[in-house]
């Protein structure tokens, strides 16, 4: 009995650190809980192969007019099987810090393989794949893919997400007929709900009226 009365107040306590989010700010979860996510930067299954400073909980945060318009996507999905899933939303100015300070340890490049492969790390800046500022900081920016709810399996979309390469551009021609219409399915709901995409990611959404277009915030995800 102890054990259960344990587990109970650990799961209980997941949600216990949750924090004053500043004026504008939401956890999506609080608008929509059928939305999956998984934060890639909370763990090692990112481009740099570590935790991101700033992430400590799987918890989406994003500015309340977004979480809105996200809700209204998944209500639409969710009639034709289908769900969201969110890989970042806002991002921490620290995060991003931690990016710059990785990119330019030129020899760190354990996950080259399957992130950069045909990109040298000295060039990560250059080609803009790298920077010291991120729409993700204002908290309207979001890196977002589909799902298939029976499978729970990601639509194959021709490309991992935060793979550096064309092959990441939204109409890279060199992908099968279904990820080119996996593709365009994402971008066509994400359009119509007042999302514009960015033109050399496919997973890379920002609403289009952000509350904060000039603000860089690093509260921490937790």
């Amino acid at each position: 009995m102890k054990k259960l009365v344990f587990l109970s107040t650990f799961l209980l306590c997941s949600y216990c650190f949750s924090q004053e989010l500043p004026d504008g700010f939401v956890y999506l979860s609080d608008v929509d809980k059928t939305i999956k996510s998984e934060l890639r930067y909370l763990s090692s299954n990112n481009f740099i192969g570590k935790p991101i400073d700033g992430y400590s909980n799987n918890r989406v945060i994003i500015t309340k007019p977004a979480a809105i318009n996200l809700k209204k996507i998944q209500t639409e999905l969710l009639k034709k099987g289908f769900s969201l899933k969110i890989f970042d939303a806002y991002r921490p100015q620290q995060a991003v810090n931690h990016f710059v300070k990785w990119a330019k340890v030129l020899n760190d490049t354990l996950m080259k393989k399957e992130y950069y492969p045909e990109v040298h790390k000295s060039e990560l800046f250059n080609l803009g794949y790298i920077a010291s500022k991120s729409g993700h900081t204002r908290g309207s920016t979001l890196d977002v893919t589909i799902i298939n709810i029976k499978t729970a399996k990601e639509l194959d979309m021709g490309s991992p997400y935060d793979f550096f390469g064309v092959q990441s551009h939204p109409f890279y021609p060199k992908i099968s007929k279904e990820q080119k219409e996996n593709r365009v399915f994402l971008r066509a709901i994400m359009l119509q709900n007042n999302f514009k995409p960015y033109e050399n990611e496919w997973w890379h959404f920002t609403l289009i009226e952000e509350p904060f277009p000039n603000t860089y915030f690093n509260f921490p995800v937790k």
